[in-house]
């Protein structure tokens, strides 16, 4: 009997090895796996091959494990322990951004099913027509006190004040922060009230407590320095953080960063079958039409929500904040009888270091990326990692919009959303 499950064991290392050894050489893909082992191996080695393709060690992804301590004053209050979240893997994907030119596993939490199935699909045809191209244009968390005023007239003098001391409140708000950089100071007034929208450059960290902590330095310089400016509140709501606005999609909050692809004829017809005139006439009046006619003051997409939520699960990111983090614009036009896709995210507020990035779990799935830590030079990880996402977020538009046109929608759910296998 011993003998005999000793062969067993054996048998089945054996079994995980060669798939392994298919995985690691491009015969099986990642989704593949699930064909070749049980549900258990195949999460077992997909793990484990993925850990080797990306040079990651992610043993506290797979054991979902985690010292308390690294918690305590930094994360959370009155801990009683830990959700779990599946976490995938989507890829790989092509892209050349602004801060690397690689293939790319993007680790994704979430517990909806087709999900990370779409958005590798929409990978799939991006790398088959030669991958993405993502750059971060512009680069700034904002933080919006505001001040109020007896008078207009007193408004009349700060307006003239505050440019000639603009020299000497970046000097007091960088003095709380090593990484830090006041970039500049916006006016708007309402009434008596004065609204200063201070943005900042601040590493790779997201930086919203960098900021908050340096702007409320400036506004006490401000109150002792300008007799009748009287601050109200350090966050007036023009910043604005955890609420769509006007101003963060025409201003930007966090990273603006835009992702694009030509996605050829070909493509489109092999992996979708669909043209990009389907496409584009969907996406313009779904995006465009539906979304104005509904309302909709900055999010006219498919989906960015989904992959940048699931993204900022398994990295760490604040999770509030994909609420403006997903606000943005997804554009196609048809070349030819190919399809230009771009998608345009004006708010959009990671980091690589600090809040909950550096959680075991959180932190390997950033090491999964290559972007875990701080980068050199500095803020360059999370200018990849915001590049990255806009990437993902594309092919997620592209998929959804493909199978919206195709109306596999609800049939794709229905096999990896509830499941339901076709008879």
């Amino acid at each position: 009997m011993a003998e005999r499950n000793m062969r067993s064991v054996n048998a089945d290392a054996s079994k995980k090895r060669r798939i392994m050894a298919k995985v690691l050489s491009g015969k099986i893909s990642l989704r593949q796996i699930d064909e070749h082992a049980d549900p258990n191996d195949a999460v077992a080695i997909r793990r484990d091959a993925t850990a080797q393709l990306t040079k990651t060690e992610i043993d506290n992804i797979g054991s979902a494990r985690i010292d308390y301590s690294i918690i305590q004053g930094k994360n959370a209050e009155n801990v009683i322990g830990m959700i779990t979240v599946p976490v995938g893997v989507a890829g790989p994907l092509k892209i050349n951004s602004g801060h690397s030119n690689k293939e790319v596993f993007v680790p994704m939490a979430t517990t909806e099913g087709a999900l990370i199935a779409s958005i590798s699909r929409g990978m799939k045809a991006v790398n088959m027509s030669g991958g993405a191209v993502a750059r971060v244009i512009e680069d700034g968390m904002a933080r919006g006190p505001v001040f109020s005023f007896n008078s207009i007239v007193e408004i009349e003098r700060f307006i003239d004040w505050l440019p000639r001391n603009e020299g000497k409140i970046r000097e007091v708000a960088e003095g709380t922060t090593n990484h830090g950089k006041l970039k500049g100071i916006k006016l708007i007034v309402s009434g008596n009230n004065v609204f200063l929208r201070f943005k900042y450059s601040t590493g790779d960290a997201m930086g919203m407590n960098m900021v908050t902590i340096a702007t409320e330095a400036a506004c006490r310089y401000i109150e002792r320095n300008f007799k009748g400016a009287r601050l109200v509140a350090v966050s007036g709501n023009m910043c604005s953080d955890k609420k769509p606005s006007m101003i963060n999609a025409t201003e930007g909050r966090g990273k603006t960063v835009v992702a694009e692809a030509l996605v050829p004829e070909g493509v489109l017809k092999r992996v979708f079958n669909t043209t990009a005139d389907t496409v584009h006439e969907l996406n313009y009046i779904k995006n465009w039409v539906g979304s104005a006619r509904a309302g909709s003051p900055t999010h006219f997409n498919a989906h960015f929500a989904n992959s940048i939520a699931a993204i900022f699960l398994a990295t760490g990111q604040d999770a509030a904040q994909v609420v403006e983090s997903s606000s943005g614009y997804t554009i196609t036009q048809v070349r030819g009888r190919d399809l230009y896709i771009s998608v345009t995210l004006p708010s959009l507020e990671v980091g690589t270091v600090g809040g909950g990035t550096g959680l075991p779990t959180q932190r390997e799935a950033l090491s999964i990326m290559g972007v875990s830590g701080a980068g050199k030079p500095e803020g360059s990880n999370s200018m990849k990692l915001a590049e990255i996402i806009a990437a993902t977020v594309m092919c997620g538009e592209l998929n959804l919009l493909a199978a919206l046109a195709t109306r596999e929608l609800g049939k794709a759910h229905q096999k990896l959303g509830r499941n339901i296998r076709s008879r």
